[in-house]
């Protein structure tokens, strides 16, 4: 989450009159994330999110993200499908952007997740690999292997401006992953994005999941290692902690042989690829937006670890 997009308090009336939501009583931008510009807006009644797309998200994606959480909230998922006005639209028009109005989930993100909350969070994965089993529609992963050595040459020589020879390494990893990827497992529907910020929680409980905008096609035990990647290591991706490892691939459940064989190389690819979403941004977010910039070497920290251990697939 961030804010690119200032949205006036008018703008805000305007919006809400589409709806019978109640009167508009305050509105403030959230400055967690980097993709999209969302806002907490309150009315006389209850709580709002309002997401405007921006950046990354494709206008012709936006069926397919809200098709989906309209699919797992039919299914008893804790997710916030998008509101729908009185002329029964979910997408509308704010400040010049395309944008969506959801209920406010309750909960709070875990900041230094537990092992207890990351077997739920494993087990809340899972629940998202059964119930999108059903989906219909098809993403492609856009940030998958085919877009690495895309984005690590659209970076290029710049790479070098937030560590000397991480372009060097970066395109060496590019070119071992790409001659080994595991395309051939069990695929589907995944979050693609599920971090600690994007689980809400009371205590050990998920109450909601959200920031569906990196879902897609792809294979199923990727999901599981961008959240193992995300929920194991301190902030700055030192500190593996095994025991909340440990439950979080105890609370997702089995894997096929083939699948967990793979977990090494695919935790690989996961690092690879926040590593680069997070110099481009690193590089290119502007320096007037209300957004915090996250840093690239926390991911080559994990990718290290990665590279040089194994042991972690063993619970």
């Amino acid at each position: 989450m961030a804010v690119y997009t200032p949205v006036s308090a008018e703008e805000f009336a305007a919006l809400l009159a589409r709806y019978n939501l109640g009167e508009l009583r305050s509105a403030k931008g959230i400055a967690e994330g980097v993709e999209n510009s969302n806002f907490l807006v309150e009315t006389d009644r209850a709580r709002f999110v309002l997401t405007l797309y921006e950046r990354r998200v494709d206008e012709a994606d936006l069926p397919f993200f809200l098709q989906l959480l309209d699919h797992l909230a039919d299914r008893g998922l804790p997710v916030a499908r998008g509101l729908r006005d009185r002329g029964g639209r979910q997408v509308q028009r704010v400040a010049g952007r395309l944008g969506c109005l959801f209920p406010f989930l309750p909960g709070v993100s875990p900041t230094k997740p537990t092992p207890a909350q990351a077997q739920a969070a494993g087990a809340t994965l899972a629940a998202l690999r059964r119930e999108a089993a059903g989906f219909p529609g098809e993403r492609a992963n856009d940030l998958g292997p085919p877009g690495w050595a895309a984005l690590a040459a659209r970076c290029g020589e710049r790479l070098d401006e937030i560590a000397p020879g991480l372009r060097a390494q970066v395109d060496e990893e590019v070119a071992f992953l790409l001659a080994r990827w595991p395309a051939e497992l069990p695929r589907g529907v995944i979050h693609a994005d599920l971090f600690p910020d994007n689980v809400l929680m009371l205590g050990d409980t998920v109450t909601g999941v959200i920031d569906f905008y990196f879902a897609c096609t792809e294979v199923f035990a990727y999901d599981l290692v961008v959240s193992h990647a995300a929920w194991c290591f301190a902030l700055d991706g030192r500190g593996f902690d095994p025991a909340v490892s440990a439950a979080l691939l105890d609370g997702y459940g089995a894997l096929a042989i083939a699948e967990r064989a793979a977990l090494p190389l695919l935790a690989r690819g996961a690092c690879l690829r926040f590593l680069l979403t997070r110099a481009w941004d690193w590089l290119h977010t502007p320096a007037d937006a209300l957004v915090t910039r996250k840093d690239p070497l926390a991911y080559l920290r994990r990718l290290d670890f990665y590279a040089a251990n194994e042991q972690w697939i063993a619970a």
